[in-house]
């Protein structure tokens, strides 16, 4: 039987044969890193030029899944005082705006602290561990993991396409 290579980014592939959290945190830092590998290397204007007709830019995605990871895993699982978490209907554009003086680079450092941040708060619960949730009733740590691979994985999919409409580049790695 021949030796099989496999890509050492590849967490998803590297956690084949672990646990249940060990799966589903290695699929979810996947596409986190996926997100950041689309704007790496981008200028500013690049990353936050309009290619469709939503708000939707590389750098808008980075903004808006920050938001993301701060309303799933802290707002709900250790929420400072006055911070709730926000729904859709509340969130309005989703964090897809660029605010004057932000940076793909500025963007790109806060969501890699996001994520250290979600991972934190993550590791503290079991995957049963439930919390309440304003239109939803409850639900489970484990369900919140699903939930942000999806989302996740959705915007990283957005991203690859706009990184090929903005220089032609592909692919995850």
């Amino acid at each position: 039987m021949a030796d099989i290579k496999i890509d050492p980014t590849l967490g998803p592939v590297r956690a084949r044969t672990g646990d249940e959290r060990a799966v589903l945190e290695s699929f979810l830092d996947f596409h986190r890193g996926i997100v950041l590998r689309k704007v790496r290397g981008l200028a500013h204007a690049d990353a936050s030029r309009r290619l469709v007709p939503s708000l939707t830019t590389l750098a808008g995605l980075l903004k808006h899944l920050t938001l993301v990871e701060g309303n799933w895993f802290p707002r709900l699982f250790t929420p400072g005082p006055g911070e709730v978490h926000v729904t859709a209907e509340e969130g309005s554009t989703g964090g897809f705006t660029l605010d004057e003086g932000e940076t793909v680079d500025g963007l790109a450092t806060a969501y890699e602290a996001a994520c250290v941040r979600s991972r934190e708060v993550a590791a503290r619960f079991d995957l049963d561990h439930v919390v309440p949730h304003p239109l939803l009733g409850e639900v489970s740590l484990r369900w919140v993991l699903v939930h942000m691979i999806e989302e996740t994985a959705r915007h990283a999919g957005h991203a690859d396409i706009l990184r090929e409409l903005t220089d032609g580049e592909t692919g995850a790695i």
